[in-house]
């Protein structure tokens, strides 16, 4: 009887802790369910020319209209184009750098070094763009920027580097990287600690040296964890980084560092083109959700990896 009473108590109790549990994410599910969810009816003003007097339910029906003019734009296939080659190779770096600094910040052996080392480059992941666009706009200036007095001083010509479609995809990618390695390294730290240190021990009394030891032991423990990294980054090729573009691009290199997030804001706020805007965003929404499905389901396949 006792026993009975007590499994019944458990289990009012368990209850009970759901209960909290879930009342404690009602706020976060009432907002994900007001602004994403609900603008979700609004995908329609893609097959329509809306009206903002007449509203969704007035504006007149077009069909696929907006989609055909979308893909007729001069701007759309650049935009996708830059789109493409700016987040892919925000991509790699962004899986490379910091493979490659964990592995090195690894090999130091004291911790409070270790651990000083991390804390600064993690540092700049909680600056935000705006701020860190007026920063890079004082570095690079022409005539007064740090980078180009050190090129005038050796000898070199000033650069624009804000203003030169050869150099800005290329301070998107860099300030990218330096901003948000710090983040990734310390994944692959954290990967790297699950490592049985007794593999290294064993190596050690075979002869084995440092870079043998990483090649044959420390990059096969983190390997799961560089997969599982790169398949989930599949989902952001078509998101190049609007905070960072928005902040930092102008009219005069659109040429290369315009990207469908900007091409969108331009269309749908600048021009009020609403129709076009929606259908360009539905089909980027369309194309992401593919290459996140197939890239979740890869991370499964691979390192058992599954979204619960």
């Amino acid at each position: 009887m006792n026993t009975e009473k007590t499994r019944k108590s458990a289990a009012i109790r368990q209850k009970h802790d759901t209960f909290t549990l879930h009342l404690m994410l009602l706020p976060a599910v009432i907002l994900v369910f007001i602004y994403h969810y609900i603008p979700i009816g609004g995908l329609v003003m893609a097959f329509q020319n809306y009206l903002p007097a007449l509203g969704i339910m007035g504006s007149k029906w077009v069909g696929l209209k907006n989609f055909i003019f979308l893909f007729n734009m001069m701007e759309f296939p650049r935009a996708l184009r830059n789109t493409v080659w700016i987040a892919g190779c925000k991509i790699v770096l962004g899986i490379v750098v910091p493979v490659i600094f964990a592995l090195l910040l690894n090999e130091v052996r004291r911790r409070w070094l270790q651990r000083s080392i991390q804390t600064m480059i993690y540092l700049p992941h909680f600056i935000s763009w705006i701020l860190l666009a007026g920063i890079l706009r004082d570095l690079l200036a022409p005539q007064s920027g740090l980078f180009n007095t050190v090129i005038t001083n050796i000898g070199g010509n000033a650069i624009y580097f804000l203003g030169d479609n050869r150099y800005f995809p290329w301070v998107l990618i860099l300030s990218e990287i330096w901003k948000e390695f710090g983040y990734g390294t310390i994944v692959y730290l954290a990967a790297l600690t699950a490592i049985d240190p007794t593999f290294y021990e064993v190596a050690y009394v075979d002869g084995a040296n440092r870079w043998q030891q990483l090649i044959h032991i420390t990059l096969p423990g983190i390997a799961p964890m560089i997969v599982l990294m790169t398949t989930l980054s599949i989902g952001n090729i078509l998101n190049g980084g609007f905070d960072q573009i928005f902040n930092l691009y102008a009219p005069v290199v659109y040429e290369t560092g315009d990207i469908l997030d900007t091409l969108l804001y331009r269309l749908g706020l600048v021009s009020m083109q609403f129709s076009v805007s929606t259908a360009a965003g539905m089909m980027k929404s369309i194309v992401a959700l593919i290459l996140i499905t197939t890239s979740y389901r890869i991370a499964y396949k691979t390192t058992g990896y599954r979204v619960l």
